[in-house]
């Protein structure tokens, strides 16, 4: 057996500790990389959606079809999501909001993103398949096409895009409820008319604060024909606000939810018109993030009312 001299052995016990900690670091980075990629905020917000869905559709508490509902619907969001950022990865370069993720950073190469997407994509709609129902995961695929093929493409094509892109934005209620009851009732579509709405004065507020950006690249996420023409946007952002406020109302009626929850919607609806109300007129990036920010709050505050109001009744 050959004899090593021990400064021989300290350096290659120590070069192999250095490669060690840098193989963790690559695979640390490449984690958190497929993370990004599966656009964990939203992911998280169709989760929720789903998972409210999937409770207030179901006569009593039900936590396997729960946890089905929210694993299955936020896989296959995490796979959309992912092939989004494959089939955007070019624009995504030449915009300042998104040049610093994984594809255009350089973080993930395009085949990796697109197996990722759609092993991810495939895993969600199986696991809806067979652990849910038919009616699920085929709302699943109508999602997946129209995301992808129709809302994506279109984002550089018609102003229309937002409105488009809303059908598909608002479905994961319309799943987390057939996940539940295999069928979609009239509760189920004012929730997904909520959802709907709700889509607008956020994505909007979010279209205005970029806009430059947007339009550096082609993007038409803005309503108005003209690209300095701020008043459409803000008026568009009224209007759909107060629709949206409507329609949490007539929630009262369909759902039976009674006059607690009918106050407090009112109030609720009342705080989220007041920061779309200022942002329209001031026109402002604080405003408008401060309506960003209403919207996110309000969304899921409105869906703690309808659950809390569920279980008292």
């Amino acid at each position: 057996m050959p004899h090593w001299p021990k400064s021989d052995l300290v350096m290659s016990a120590s070069n192999e500790i250095l490669t060690s900690r840098a193989v963790h670091r690559v695979e640390a980075r490449n984690i958190k990389a497929f993370l990004v990629l599966a656009k964990p905020e939203i992911t998280l917000m169709v989760m929720i959606s789903a998972g409210v869905a999937s409770l207030l559709a179901s006569d009593s508490f039900r936590l396997v079809v729960l946890v089905h509902s929210v694993l299955g619907i936020g896989l296959l969001a995490a796979g959309v999501a992912a092939l989004n950022q494959y089939l955007e990865r070019d624009v995504d370069s030449r915009m300042r909001r998104t040049a610093r993720r994984p594809l255009p950073a350089g973080e993930l190469t395009p085949r990796q993103a697109l197996v990722f997407g759609v092993a991810v994509s495939v895993s969600g709609m199986l696991y809806v398949f067979l652990m849910l129902n038919a009616l699920t995961a085929l709302l699943g695929l109508l999602t997946l096409i129209s995301y992808l093929f129709v809302y994506t493409p279109l984002k550089t094509k018609t102003r229309l895009c937002t409105f488009l892109g809303a059908f598909p934005g608002a479905a994961p209620v319309l799943m987390g409820w057939s996940a539940a009851t295999n069928t979609l009732s009239l509760e189920a579509w004012t929730l997904y008319a909520i959802l709907f709405l709700w889509q607008f004065p956020h994505f909007y507020a979010i279209g205005w604060l970029y806009r430059e950006d947007y339009a550096r690249v082609g993007m038409r996420m803005l309503p108005s024909v003209e690209e300095n023409d701020e008043r459409t946007t803000f008026r568009l952002i009224l209007i759909f606000t107060k629709l949206l406020i409507i329609a949490s109302l007539s929630w009262t009626l369909i759902a039976h939810a009674g006059t607690f929850y009918l106050a407090s919607a009112i109030i609720l609806g009342i705080c989220f018109y007041h920061f779309a109300y200022q942002a329209s007129l001031t026109r402002s990036k604080l405003a408008a993030k401060r309506l960003l920010h209403a919207s996110v709050i309000y969304l899921p505050l409105l869906y703690l009312l309808m659950i809390l109001v569920g279980i008292n009744r």
